[in-house]
C-alpha cells in the first residue's frame, strides 16, 4: 500500500499587544479579512515584563503556538517631526535592554502595509523600548539615538520570541502620539480614532508578510 503524507502546514502567526483596545482592534479586523494562516493575538498587559512573561507563556513547548511568527502590533509614539496619529512604523530592529533585535521581512511588509492602508505613511527603522510613557525632553533624547518610534513592549516581545527558538520576527505600531500631537493636547481623541482604525486593516500585510515567508510547521 502506497503511504501518502499530508503537506506541512504553515507556521501559524502570534500577535502580541499590550493593551485591550489593540487586541479589540486586531481581532475585529481578523474577522473581516480571508482566511490566513493560524492567528493567535495575545494581550501581554503593559510593559516589558509583562510582554516577556506572556510571549514565553504562548511559545512554550508543545502549545500551538510552538513555532509560530511573532509580531509585535499596537499603538506607539512617534519621535520624528512630521509624524502624525495615523502613521505606521515599520522596525527594522528594537532596541531595549538587551541590546537590538533585528526584523524580518522589512521592505517586503512596509510595501503590504502601503497597499493595506493606502494614504497612510509607513516610517521605517529602528522602534526602541522604554518602561514609562515618553514625553518632551525623553523624546527628543530618544530621537537623537536615531529611533523614529517609541513603545514598552515591542522589544520585549521579539527577544522573548527569538529565546524560544528561531523564527522570524517582526514589530508594526501605530502612531497614536507625536511630537506636534501629544497625548496631553486638545485632539487625542480624534489621533486615537484615527490609529485604532488603521490597526483594523493592518491584518492583510501581515498575512502577506507571513505567506512569504513559507515556514512548514516543524
Amino acid at each position: 500500500m502506497r503511504r501518502t503524507s499530508e503537506p506541512p502546514r504553515p507556521a501559524p502567526l502570534l500577535i502580541a499587544c499590550a493593551l485591550g483596545i489593540e487586541r479589540f482592534a486586531l481581532r475585529s479586523g481578523a474577522r473581516k479579512e480571508v482566511p490566513g494562516p493560524p492567528v493567535t493575538v495575545v494581550r501581554t498587559g503593559m510593559g516589558p515584563k509583562a510582554a516577556e512573561e506572556a510571549v514565553t507563556r504562548a511559545l512554550a513547548p508543545g502549545g500551538p503556538a510552538e513555532d509560530a511568527c511573532v509580531i509585535a502590533s499596537g499603538f506607539c509614539a512617534g519621535l520624528a517631526p512630521g509624524m502624525h496619529p495615523g502613521d505606521l512604523i515599520v522596525a527594522d530592529e528594537t532596541r531595549g535592554p538587551r541590546g537590538s533585535t533585528a526584523c524580518t521581512g522589512v521592505e517586503l511588509l512596509a510595501k503590504a502595509l502601503a497597499r493595506a492602508v493606502p494614504g497612510r505613511t509607513v516610517h521605517t527603522g529602528p522602534l526602541t523600548g522604554a518602561d514609562h510613557v515618553v514625553r518632551g525632553h525623553e523624546r527628543a533624547e530618544l530621537r537623537a539615538t536615531g529611533a523614529i518610534a517609541v513603545d514598552m513592549e515591542s522589544a520585549a516581545t521579539l527577544w522573548s520570541a527569538l529565546r524560544a527558538g528561531p523564527r522570524p520576527v517582526a514589530a508594526v505600531r501605530v502612531v497614536v502620539d507625536a511630537p506636534e500631537h501629544e497625548l496631553v493636547r486638545i485632539g487625542t481623541l480624534r489621533g486615537g480614532i484615527s490609529a485604532f482604525r488603521v490597526l483594523r486593516a493592518v491584518l492583510p500585510a501581515f498575512f502577506e508578510w507571513h505567506r512569504s515567508l513559507l515556514l512548514p510547521r516543524r
